[in-house]
């Protein structure tokens, strides 16, 4: 069958997918999910099995990563394979790989040398460190980001020692970084007409998501420490303690904050001196939670969640992740997509968190098996019968 696509913003589009792990695909789903035509490549047979690919393939991480693709089987170690894969990639749009970055070169399908039959091309690459330098040639991996990237030193409870985020963030960031930039690679070629080479790195990506923590150190030479649950510049803003939970509050700046007095019945915050401005608050925020939390100790979580917003003050819970999709304004968001498939269950996925009003994206395909679409894919890229079965015979599928 020919590709279904999931939205129609991107459906002009055919994308190689040659990625592995996390950090790649997120960037391909993210093209997937808005309708390009997106082909996993693999090695035959599946290649290594589950490892690499994102968990076990009928596992909850892979379906969620893989949806919307169609799948092919190719052995680029192989001459035949590697000549076919060259003759669709003069054809599409873009190719996008994690491989370490030497391999591509010597596998002779590095954008220099694809480019040159195909200068529309847009090569987007991901690596742990980036395409060169003295690191280039190190395995990547998101944890090592986060730690070589500052992130662990800046999470956690002051003096815990280092703590690692509880998603991969260098991975998925990346991720959505490079699919960003392909996204502009393809808006500056309608200009000028050629492709280019994007490329960047879970290194690279950790960094700039420090955002404010980075620019405190590069502008103000200030180095940020761990600050656990409360807002490092943002007072009082963290996590408090109430009859029988947790709540989160974000009540700086002086109107908020008074706010947060009223909504408490705690008149006296407002007066103190040890509180009255903000850079006293700062100052002496251990003992403003502690009053604080004296205060939130005479009611439930959900009713001072309800008690402050209704008073103007940001406030929240916090959830486990099934309490996450089971509250009223998630399921209204529609972030679980349903994708329907034949003799099962829909397969639920995490679903885009952005809308787009004529062309939505909505779940389309299941992970596809490897090789699944091989006839289908060789016959639209104008390969003849005698042609795919001599492939088949000297082992390229």
């Amino acid at each position: 069958m020919p590709a279904t696509h999931a939205s129609k913003a991107l459906a002009r589009f055919t994308v190689l997918d040659l990625t592995r792990a996390r950090s790649g695909p997120t960037a391909v789903r993210q093209l997937a999910d808005w309708g390009a035509n997106v082909i996993k490549i693999e090695a035959p047979l599946g290649g290594d099995a589950d490892d690499g690919l994102g968990g076990a393939r009928n596992g909850p991480d892979f379906l969620n990563l893989h949806r919307n693709k169609r799948g092919m089987s190719l052995n680029l170690k192989s001459e035949a394979g590697l000549a076919t894969f060259k003759r669709i990639a003069d054809q599409v749009d873009v190719i996008v790989e994690n491989f370490r970055p030497d391999v591509k070169t010597r596998l002779g399908i590095d954008y220099d040398t694809l480019s040159k039959t195909n200068p529309k091309l847009v090569y987007a690459s991901i690596s742990g460190f980036g395409q060169d330098g003295p690191y280039a040639k190190r395995p990547g991996f998101d944890q090592i980001a986060q730690g070589m990237g500052g992130l662990m030193s800046i999470t956690g409870l002051p003096g815990q020692g280092p703590v690692r985020v509880g998603i991969p963030i260098a991975d998925l960031t990346s991720g959505l970084f490079l699919a960003n930039g392909i996204l502009t690679a393809l808006l500056e070629r309608e200009v000028s007409g050629r492709g280019q080479w994007v490329h960047t790195s879970l290194l690279q990506a950790q960094i700039f998501m420090l955002d404010f923590q980075a620019a405190r150190w590069v502008i103000a030479g200030e180095v940020p420490g761990q600050a656990g649950n409360n807002h490092p510049t943002s007072i009082p803003t963290g996590v408090f303690k109430t009859a029988d939970g947790y709540i989160n509050i974000a009540a700086s700046g002086q109107t908020i904050y008074g706010r947060l007095c009223d909504a408490l019945g705690a008149a006296e915050l407002r007066t103190d001196a040890r509180f009255a401005t903000g850079a006293a608050r700062s100052k002496h925020r251990d003992a403003l939670n502690v009053e604080i939390e004296q205060h939130l100790a005479k009611r439930t979580s959900a009713a001072w969640v309800e008690i402050l917003n209704v008073a103007g003050v940001p406030s929240g819970p916090i959830y486990k992740i099934n309490d996450v999709f089971a509250d009223q304004q998630v399921q209204h968001l529609e972030l679980v997509d349903a994708i329907p498939r034949e003799g099962d269950e829909p397969l639920r996925v995490v679903a885009q968190p952005v809308r787009l009003s004529r062309t939505p994206s909505k779940a389309q395909r299941v992970p596809p098996i490897a090789g699944e679409h091989n006839d289908e894919i060789l016959k639209e890229f104008g390969f003849k019968k005698a042609e795919i079965a001599k492939l088949k015979k000297d082992g390229a599928l």
